[in-house]
């Protein structure tokens, strides 16, 4: 087996460590580290939550004395910087190990290149870029975050087949069964901000809160909670809505201003969307936000492009033309106003569909 084959056999190997911090870095990368000495793995690890050891030295505790000579695979460059943790780059050092392979570099401005700089200054060779693309979705968060000061926005839906969100009454309970919103409680989990609107509290008064352990999820580390955040710009929202009372904190997000409110900037109105999220990128470190709130905001977002992915759940039966649609949109008149969408995935979950796409603006950006 060629040298290039063993790489991308310990490279997938620590991209799957990577993946087992899915529910619990925030606000850190997911990051997952294998450490081989003449074809065996002597460590590995990952990183498991923010403030603890990362993945580096995790593994490195694993292989001891047998670091010296090898070779480390790990899904995100090391850090060269002081943070919480001292730099990886140095222990890599002190370890001896001879050579480092890195699937993508830090997009973190502190880092960006500098880790393997120093790497190789103290004569280690490295190699960065192999299964870059499978490390970057573990990661789409904080890469966008650290490039753009913004987080990752995922809109989920529900929807009957043909194309419904609630009757016209209001009610939506429950449009799709118990394994997609099963389903959901993951996206919720990894998800740095859970963002609704004020007419969904007042509606449907939910917690929005994660109700999946960690044993249900088969990692070995708590999950947190995600901060939750109301889009509600003339503060109509009750103290006393459920999403106040479950553990976590629960922002408000407005133009007024109020005691226990975050007063944000105004646009046509209403609430500066894009303004919102760079508090919460900035203020809150969010990676990815997790969007569940009805046509109006779902519809504000994807007209604004601050969309990046959507996923939705489509349920086997019909609701009606008098129902509620997915987005409110205005002024598409013509087909050449479409919002086009890339589909990423389409698989089952239980008796619904759940399909993954990507808005095409963000091919043409």
């Amino acid at each position: 087996m060629s040298q290039s084959s063993h790489d991308n056999i310990y490279m997938s190997q620590a991209l799957q460590l990577a993946r087992k911090g899915l529910y619990s870095t925030q606000p850190n990368p997911r990051v997952g580290c294998v450490i081989v000495l003449n074809n065996e793995i002597v460590g590995e690890g990952y990183h498991q939550q923010a403030g603890g050891p990362h993945a580096e030295i995790h593994a490195l505790n694993q292989a001891g004395i047998k670091a010296k000579g090898a070779t480390a695979y790990v899904s995100l460059e090391p850090c060269s910087h002081h943070g919480k943790t001292p730099p990886c780059a140095d222990a890599l050092i002190k370890s001896g190990i001879s050579r480092v392979v890195c699937a993508m570099l830090d997009p973190n401005p502190l880092v960006a290149g500098k880790g393997l700089e120093k790497l190789q200054l103290a004569g280690i060779k490295t190699l960065s870029g192999l299964m870059q693309a499978e490390a970057e979705e573990i990661n789409p968060g904080f890469i966008k975050r650290m490039k753009t000061g913004l987080p990752f926005v995922r809109i989920k839906l529900a929807m009957s087949l043909d194309g419904r969100t609630a009757m016209a009454s209001g009610e939506s309970k429950w449009i799709t069964g118990p394994h997609a919103r099963a389903d959901v409680q993951k996206l919720r989990a990894r998800s740095s901000v859970v963002l609704t609107g004020s007419g969904t509290v007042i509606a449907d008064d939910p917690s929005m809160n994660v109700r999946i352990t960690a044993n249900e999820l088969q990692v070995d580390v708590e999950i947190h909670q995600p901060v939750r955040a109301i889009v509600d710009s003339q503060l109509k929202v009750s103290t006393s809505s459920k999403i106040f009372k479950v553990a976590g904190d629960t922002l408000v997000l407005s133009t007024k201003q109020a005691e226990h409110v975050v007063t944000l900037a105004e646009k046509n109105n209403k609430l500066d969307l894009e303004c919102a999220l760079k508090y919460l990128a900035e203020e809150k470190q969010a990676n990815e936000v997790h969007v569940e709130a009805g046509n109006e905001l779902c519809g504000a977002l994807l007209e604004q492009q601050l969309v990046d992915e959507i996923v939705l759940y489509m349920a086997p039966h019909i609701m009606g033309d008098s129902a509620k649609g997915l987005f409110h949109l205005s002024g598409l008149n013509n087909m050449s106003e479409r919002v086009n969408l890339e589909i990423k995935d389409i698989r089952s979950i239980g008796k619904d569909w759940r399909i993954t796409a990507i808005p095409q603006y963000l091919k043409n950006n």
